[in-house]
């Protein structure tokens, strides 16, 4: 008689769907190739360092292609073949095109930082955190259980913390990385015990699992559930720096190098609100009436104070415009949580939540783009304030009008198309949703908002101080500036692009 072992043994082994999860895997092989050449590679050579891992995130971009025939999951529980830890879906796709192609775009930038830097950034450490950080976010909107979401959020965050820091000697980026540090770990403290609380009350990390058991929670379990779910809400609210859990930003893009500041922005960001969306709308549906309200009270929240802090900015002070853009990032944050609150009370919450991840793919392209013009005038500008622009129009045209219409894509006026157009999805989002306070405080912000982008952008065409400075563009900072300049061109002449993916394709 034959021993059931084997057939038991081979029934708990899985098969995984290689090319499903080639783009973070990609990413992070590069990031570990990096960390052991930079063993063996001659100081005067580090630079190819840079370019592999360039040409490594182009790749694991250029992965996302042949996944766009279907949905793919791997890493299922055996017997049932629904239920898996890693999907690879249209919602995965699109937010992974938008971490892989921010940081794309930060290597870029960072190939001329490090070689300004003189010695003062280590290479090889610099590049395989940022490549260990960008598989993190790629990994995570794919996350389909409580587990492999928080070690995927981990994974992005903890390198993070040290490229704020790396920078040698310099007290004020230390500092930075603390502060972001302390904090993050305080939030994801909060969001481990709150998804402790779920796991207690449902007995399952499967996101639709927990979807559909923590409907039929006993009654006496119902607090504690109602508890996992609003600690969960903080720990992610840390993330997209909600307020009133906002307060690290500033601070931490000053202090961080330019490339990681821009890198933050975006992709910190989005891997904030993939981690929401994936917590709340899939897999706590039915407790839409505790995130929902939170959610739009901490929308409104922060894009007021957003814009608050950015209006407050003096133009004279030392890096007033990273810390405009930072303000701004936080504002903007704001109005992507709008989205995601509406889905609480919406009929069809996928369309709210694609309001949501088109947003997020217009504000990507022009943030980025708008740092890679403050990493251009920071070259010769060392603190970057943003009376430097002054006659930045007479000494680099270009560079003048691309910042001039990211800056007007971010406040939603024409020719930035794009940005009007995803701020009336979004608008549209709530006034569907019935949230017609919420959409008059952010018609009231963009309005408010508008004053501190156009007042910049006028300053870049105004006749110069002195004899204007010429401003070199290197080669990696022009292709940077080059392709958020196209892509943002593109999107508003053709805004229907970037609308179609308002089907995510979670549902």
């Amino acid at each position: 008689m034959s021993s059931p072992a084997p057939s038991l043994a081979a029934s708990l082994v899985q098969s995984v769907d290689w090319l499903a999860i080639a783009p973070p895997t990609l990413a992070a092989v590069v990031g570990l190739v990096v960390l052991v050449a930079d063993l063996f590679v001659a100081e005067h050579r580090k630079a190819v360092l840079g370019w592999t891992s360039v040409a490594g995130l182009a790749a694991a971009t250029a992965l996302l292609l042949p996944l766009l025939d279907g949905d793919r999951g791997t890493f299922c529980l055996t017997g049932d073949a629904t239920v898996c830890s890693y999907t690879a879906d249209r919602f995965t796709l699109v937010i992974q095109f938008l971490v892989l192609g921010g940081a794309l775009l930060a290597a870029l930038l960072s190939v001329t930082a490090l070689k300004d830097a003189r010695k003062q950034l280590p290479e090889g450490e610099y590049w395989f955190l940022l490549l260990s950080s960008a598989a993190g976010a790629a990994l995570l909107p794919a996350s389909r259980d409580l587990a492999t979401l928080i070690v995927a959020l981990e994974v992005a965050s903890l390198p993070a913390f040290a490229l704020v820091g790396l920078r040698y000697g310099d007290r004020k980026s230390s500092e930075a990385a603390l502060k972001f540090f302390l904090s993050s770990v305080t939030a994801t403290a909060v969001s481990l015990m709150g998804i402790s609380f779920v796991y207690a009350t449902t007995g399952t990390l499967y996101l639709t699992q927990v979807a559909d058991r923590v409907r039929h929670v006993d009654g006496q379990f119902h607090t504690l559930a109602q508890a996992g779910v609003v600690l969960t809400l903080v720990g992610f609210a840390f993330k997209t720096a909600a307020v009133p859990f906002h307060f690290w930003v500033p601070d931490t893009y000053v202090g961080a190098p330019l490339p990681i500041a821009a890198y933050l922005s975006v992709v910190g960001k989005a891997v904030g609100f993939s981690g929401l969306i994936l917590v709340t709308v899939v897999a706590l549906p039915s407790y839409a009436d505790v995130w929902g309200p939170a959610l739009a009270v901490l929308a409104a929240l922060t894009m007021t104070v957003g814009n608050a802090g950015a209006l407050r900015q003096q133009a004279t002070r030392a890096y007033s415009a990273v810390r405009l853009l930072a303000w701004s990032s936080v504002g903007q944050a704001g109005y992507l949580l709008v989205p995601i609150a509406a889905a609480a009370y919406s009929e069809d919450a996928e369309k709210s939540i694609g309001s949501t991840v088109a947003y997020a793919l217009m504000y990507g392209a022009v943030n980025l783009g708008a740092f890679a013009v403050a990493a251009l005038v920071g070259r010769t500008k060392s603190l970057n304030r943003v009376t430097d622009y002054r006659g930045l129009y007479a000494s680099s045209p270009m560079s003048a009008l691309l910042l001039a219409f990211f800056l007007l894509c971010l406040a939603g006026l024409p020719p930035g198309v794009i940005g009007l157009f995803a701020k009336v999805t979004v608008f549209s989002a709530a006034v569907d949703a019935g949230l017609g306070w919420l959409a008059m405080i952010m018609a009231v912000n963009v309005v408010v908002a508008l004053f501190y982008y156009l007042q910049w952008t006028a300053l870049l065409f105004r006749a110069p101080e002195g004899e204007p400075g010429k401003h070199r563009v290197p080669g990696p900072v022009t292709a940077a500036i080059a392709l958020t300049g196209v892509l943002g061109i593109a999107l508003s002449g053709a805004p229907q692009l970037i609308l179609r993916f308002t089907d995510t394709g979670l549902f």
